[in-house]
């Protein structure tokens, strides 16, 4: 009996698993590399800078045939990345095995993605939508109620969600897994689709704030991997084998350049620099503000006679965009160093293979995603006037002020309004 049991196979799980290597795993011969495989000495990398070259030059004319085409276009199209960068990451812990015991729980990770995205959107975009209704009366009622109630609905959808996910937990052996993905779909709608929502945001504000950290982002990887390509030899970090000092200060150097004089091009058209204030897609046509108004500087002394340009014209804008580009150089470079880690954690080459020579959709937004909430934050922080409603300033005043400098105050003011009034009369 003993003999006979020894001689059979283990009866472990592990023992009955045939692995089978994914198209986006990561080879074995990729796994061991020690930091000094670079792409100047990979023998391939002809063939792969043609591959990715391809994808690149078909990308650019997409991307720019949906600027074109205006604001609910591009913000389109971030819904649709969103939803495949969401699917790719919602493939990559899933087992097909464990699938086949939860029926319908697929479905449940779909459930929180578009409960998110109803109530991100419906806060990002509630004054879009009632300024593209308010002609019908109907729709402007019913988009009102939906706006008033749109948190409560958000939450009773989570709520239905959450409950749904505990009534699948019938089989013990299916907790860790059940649990894991949860966690796993939470994590995707923290990181990936909330940072992400922020373009949406920057699209409204002005295509202008949409496009030029996008475009920075684009301009210091293809800097870094050209600049990696020819000169590449002392690696910059574990997590990434093939990046490289000189990569990285190249692609620094270039982005810097780049942003300022990017910005000078994009702010002379008013479709990329006016906000969108409804959903339709119209032209648009506004005042640029000073933001987008040049200043003159005289080059007299700096620049020999026979220069033809005596004077240069600088948007203060492109002082920001100085601003834009450092984090793209400096800051935004570690979502991808993040996404690196990631994939080695889980022994994959790439988040999918939907682009040729670039991995899937994921692997080409991990930094737009950390420049997204950035532009964001620095639009609202160092662009957006600052403005008080007369509430707030009457409260501060009637706070913070003695009673003899009130009066102070209000006999200025009167000065001021009779002072106004007085060229209307005469």
């Amino acid at each position: 009996m003993q003999k006979g049991h020894s001689g059979s196979a283990p009866s472990t799980p592990t023992a009955r698993i045939r692995h089978r290597r994914r198209s986006n795993e990561i080879p074995a011969e990729l796994s061991k590399l020690d930091g000094n495989h670079f792409l100047a000495d990979d023998d391939n990398k002809y063939k792969s800078l043609w591959i990715r070259t391809y994808s690149t030059l078909w990308m650019l004319a997409g991307f720019a045939f949906i600027i074109y085409l205006g604001h609910l276009y591009i913000w389109a199209v971030v819904v649709v990345i969103q939803i495949i960068m969401a699917g790719e990451l919602f493939n990559l812990l899933r087992r097909a095995h464990e699938d086949r015991w939860l029926p319908g729980f697929r479905l449940l990770n779909w459930h929180f993605f578009f409960t998110a995205m109803l109530f991100v959107y419906g806060r990002i975009l509630s004054q879009q939508l009632v300024d593209t209704v308010t002609s019908e009366k109907f729709f402007y009622k019913l988009l009102s109620g939906f706006i008033k109630y749109q948190m409560v609905i958000c939450y009773f959808l989570y709520i239905a969600g959450f409950m749904w996910f505990i009534l699948t937990l019938k089989k013990k052996k299916m907790y860790k897994y059940q649990f894991g993905q949860y966690a796993w779909t939470h994590m995707i709608l923290i990181v990936v689709f909330t940072q992400s929502s922020f373009t949406v945001a920057n699209i409204f504000e002005g295509i202008f704030w949409f496009l030029l950290p996008a475009s920075l982002i684009a301009i210091n990887d293809v800097a870094a991997y050209i600049f990696g390509f020819f000169f590449g030899r002392t690696p910059l970090i574990k997590l990434s084998p093939k990046k490289t000092w000189e990569g990285f200060i190249g692609a620094s150097v270039a982005t810097m350049i780049s942003a300022f004089v990017l910005a000078n091009i994009l702010g002379r058209f008013q479709w990329l620099t006016c906000p969108r204030k409804d959903l339709s897609t119209g032209w648009l046509q506004c005042d640029p503000g000073p933001l987008f108004k040049p200043d003159y500087y005289s080059l007299h002394g700096w620049v020999p006679q026979w220069f033809p340009w005596k004077e240069i014209s600088v948007f203060p804008v492109q002082w920001h965009a100085l601003g834009l580009g450092l984090f793209a150089s400096i800051i935004a470079p570690f979502g991808g160093f993040f996404a690196s880690g990631f994939k080695r954690a889980f022994k994959i080459k790439d988040f999918g293979n939907s682009i040729p020579g670039h991995g899937g959709f994921t692997d080409r937004m991990d930094c737009q995603m950390v420049i997204a909430v950035f532009a964001y934050i620095y639009h609202q922080s160092f662009i957006v006037p600052q403005i008080y409603p007369v509430e707030v300033l009457l409260d501060q005043i009637i706070r913070n002020l003695t009673f003899e400098e009130q009066k102070e105050l209000y006999m200025k003011l009167g000065q001021i309004f009779l002072e106004l009034e007085a060229p209307f009369e005469a």
